[in-house]
């Protein structure tokens, strides 16, 4: 028993020093522009064990070098609450766990009827910026409860740490937009040779759109829903309030 414990007791230590260790790294943060995020490691490693080489493009803007238009269209595409949220959005949460479930049961049905031509249901997200930020910076992609509720964890630690403006130009200097491209710069060069200062309204809301999947939209910017769904965010833009 005194053995058991003891590994209990060392588990919690080591708990409590992983705790530390984030938010320690986060409360940096508020001073010290992060260098790569562990997302952005895992894919440079892919891509260079993957093509022999590493194409890569980022370069760190302050936040009044970006755009206005693009922060106004990541809010709306990806987080129309982000200014009045503690880090979390409980309806978004609630209204993916819905539209999950009825993908997840249209998925049955047609599975049954047609077994050759299922297809796994489209998973809807109900992540904030403040979530994907906390996901991206220090965890790994591995999905799990365990994984989720280290991913709420850090989601707290920004929120009572950073300001909202922090977060966000965090976040648009760390995203992904492409294969090798990060942050708002790099992307502004990428697809609108400008920088991103210097985006329209129209360019914002594009890129904005890309980023559930970036990797996807760059070989297909011929796409309809990603020219639909650009217009559809230009519109909302102006009712998304800036940090």
């Amino acid at each position: 028993m005194k053995a058991v414990l003891r590994w209990i007791g060392l588990v919690l230590i080591a708990f409590v020093a992983l705790q530390a260790f984030f938010v320690g790294r986060i409360a940096l943060m508020a001073v010290v522009d992060p260098q790569s995020t562990s997302f952005q490691r895992s894919e440079a490693w892919r891509i260079a064990t993957e093509k022999d080489r590493l194409r890569w493009s980022q370069r760190w803007v302050a936040y009044p070098q970006i755009s206005d238009n693009l922060k106004r269209a990541v809010i709306a595409s990806e987080d129309d609450g982000f200014v009045y949220h503690d880090g979390v959005d409980w309806d978004a949460l609630e209204k993916a766990w819905e539209r999950n479930a009825k993908a997840e049961e249209k998925a049955s049905r047609r599975a049954q009827l047609a077994p050759s031509t299922a297809r796994p249901p489209k998973i809807y997200g109900g992540s904030t910026i403040s979530q994907q930020l906390a996901k991206n910076l220090l965890l790994s992609g591995e999905r799990s409860f365990l994984r989720k509720g280290q991913e709420f964890v850090l989601t707290m630690a920004l929120e009572h740490t950073l300001s909202k403006e922090r977060i966000l130009e965090i976040y648009l200097n760390s995203v992904e937009w492409g294969d090798g491209v990060f942050g708002a710069e790099a992307a502004a060069q990428h697809y609108f040779r400008k920088p991103a200062s210097r985006l329209s309204a129209y360019e914002a809301a594009r890129l904005a759109v890309m980023l559930p999947q970036p990797k996807r939209f760059e070989k297909m910017p011929g796409s309809k829903y990603l020219a639909g769904r650009t217009a559809t965010i230009v519109a909302r833009m102006r009712a998304a309030e800036l940090p």
